[in-house]
């Protein structure tokens, strides 16, 4: 059950943030099927940085939104081919690096197509793994070209551990930076 619906949430913006498992994805899918069942698809562009679904330690990480609803066949959806899952794949502080950057290339070209041709209507599913580049103006030059976004990301301790190259502690800080330009922040 949604602790919000789409109509409370039309012209704010809204970041849901929680841990690995706390229904963020799941909440951001309720909403945009919500918002698609109301009529605003036309108006929709999803923005999905999400790795592909991996358990770790008995849990669920990551996913795609089109993976969870078809919803998105109604909307502009933008996703790269492939979002690496740094923390988990990385054998080296370096290696996660690459891959962190490797990311930001990616998401960089969906963001961009948002930027050049913006819909009224954004969602950002897993927005903290372009935060862990260090980079934040982009997400936040599109939450304001948007009358409504709505971001989720992880906001955690489960998958803190970054062998040491210091991007959790930056996607935590670019998250924060976020809350403080939204409307509204929901933490499962």
């Amino acid at each position: 059950m949604l602790a919000r619906s789409f109509r409370e949430l039309l012209g704010r913006k809204t970041l849901i943030a929680g841990d690995v498992g706390s229904g963020k994805t799941q909440m951001a899918v309720e909403l945009l099927k919500e918002a698609v069942s109301l009529g605003y698809g036309p108006q929709i562009t999803v923005i999905d940085t999400a790795p592909a679904t991996t358990v770790v330690k008995g849990k669920k990480v990551g996913g795609k939104i089109a993976d969870l609803t078809d919803a998105t066949r109604q909307v502009r959806y933008l996703a790269p081919e492939r979002v690496e899952a740094p923390r988990l794949s990385a054998e080296t502080p370096e290696h996660l690096l690459r891959l962190v950057a490797l990311n930001k290339s990616r998401i960089d070209e969906a963001i961009g197509a948002y930027l050049s041709e913006p819909t009224k209507i954004l969602f950002v599913n897993d927005i903290s793994m372009y935060f862990q580049s260090g980079s934040a103006e982009p997400v936040l030059e599109a939450a304001k070209k948007a009358e409504t976004f709505i971001a989720n990301g992880y906001y955690g301790q489960y998958l803190a551990h970054d062998q040491g190259a210091g991007v959790s502690e930056v996607e935590r800080r670019l998250m924060d930076h976020l809350a403080k330009h939204m409307d509204e922040v929901i933490r499962l």
